[in-house]
């Protein structure tokens, strides 16, 4: 029997999960970590978790203050909370996100073990600026020196770390299993009918490239609404450039969590993650764990996470060449139905929470024991 560990969960705005998949990951790990008998520690962001209570699904909270500015935010917040856990006697601190893995070190200190889960190729993103890019890429080398471990939850990006820094990484998928709804109040309050629209959800920033879906929404022959769910903090000129549409069939919800986000999830035609940058996207393995026919932007990570259980269209192209594949799908609802089976399969085949916890799990003993973990083959190659 393994003794139970102390583990404090960084890096994220904390939980409740209501941004992005980090947090949602950090909320479906950490209350599968309490319920195997660990203790778990979230920090989270004091301007951002509303949430009033000292401990979330058997997690404790800890509110820190930071800078809320589009590039202090993350890492001033990161700073903070490894200071805090200097005196709080953690196993593990588990970061989230390369650019942070200049203050991972900190807890070191203290004789505690540090893992960074690095993500996605951060510097790709167009909202940074060069210095900004530049920094991300420091952090990205600094991330094997400084951590104990670090976690690639792609294959192309742990790849990425092997060539380009010679950091043996341990891949850990995402988890995906969320709750089917029927169609209910939130399809009633944006107008819109089962199986009737297409889904996108993420962050309205350029490298999610939603203006595709926009575009190519324009040249459809349809009745069908196309669904815009998301937003994002310091992109107002992107997401005028999206808003500025005037076809009533495009139908823009802001960010929709929970019951509201499962439910849309659960009632769309198709999916589209039309994002060029990141890792595994968190809303394209929900999607597929929803049972939806899946389109990606075809970038090596998106074509790792659907196999051949999705379909892709040319990113270069951009919505000239997703407009093609929607218009063929909308007119063939049973090849839509066939990819919407074979996204759920590989959706429950890989991508499951209980083995993430599994994963991580075992690697904090790794860790623990003094073993650098490079690969974990609960999750082979697809």
């Amino acid at each position: 029997m393994r003794k139970p560990l102390n583990i404090a969960l960084m890096g994220t705005r904390g939980v409740p999960a209501s941004y992005s998949g980090f947090e949602t990951c950090v909320e479906q790990l950490g209350s599968r970590l309490v319920k195997r008998g660990h203790r778990v520690t979230v920090y989270a962001r004091s301007h951002h978790i509303m949430y009033d209570k000292p401990t979330y699904r058997g997690m404790r909270l800890v509110k820190l203050p930071t800078v809320a500015n589009k590039y202090l935010d993350t890492i001033t917040h990161s700073f903070l909370s490894s200071l805090h856990g200097l005196k709080e006697r953690y196993d593990i601190a588990l970061y989230f996100i390369a650019g942070n893995s200049p203050v991972v070190w900190i807890p070191r200190l203290a004789g505690q073990k540090t893992i960074i889960n690095v993500d996605g190729l951060d510097w790709k993103r167009e909202k940074w600026p060069l210095p900004a890019k530049k920094y991300i890429q420091l952090a990205e080398r600094l991330a094997g020196p400084l951590a104990n471990a670090v976690v690639t939850d792609s294959r192309v990006v742990q790849q990425y770390y092997r060539d380009v820094y010679g950091i043996p990484t341990t891949y850990i998928a995402y988890g995906a299993e969320l709750p089917t709804r029927p169609p209910g109040p939130t399809l009633a309050r944006f107008g819109l009918e089962p199986r009737k629209y297409v889904l996108f959800v993420g962050r309205l920033v350029p490298e999610n490239c939603a203006h595709h879906l926009v575009e190519a929404w324009q040249g459809l022959e349809t009745d069908m609404k196309c669904v815009i769910v998301g937003d994002a903090a310091y992109a107002d000129e992107y997401k005028a450039q999206l808003r500025s549409t005037h076809d009533p069939r495009v139908v823009f919800t802001g960010y929709v969590f929970g019951e509201g986000y499962w439910e849309l999830a659960s009632n769309a035609y198709a999916f589209a993650l039309t994002s060029g940058v990141g890792g595994t996207h968190p809303a394209l393995v929900e999607a597929m764990a929803f049972g939806n026919c899946v389109i990606v932007h075809d970038t090596p990570e998106n074509l790792e996470t659907i196999g051949d259980a999705g379909l892709s269209y040319d990113g270069q192209r951009g919505s000239e060449a997703l407009r093609a594949l929607l218009q063929e799908l909308l007119q063939n609802p049973d090849r839509v139905a066939a990819y919407r089976a074979a996204a759920k399969a590989r959706a429950e085949k890989y991508y499951t929470w209980d083995a993430v916890t599994d994963a991580y799990e075992t690697l904090f003993y790794d860790v623990l024991a003094g073993r650098r973990v490079a690969s974990f083959e609960k999750f082979p190659k697809a």
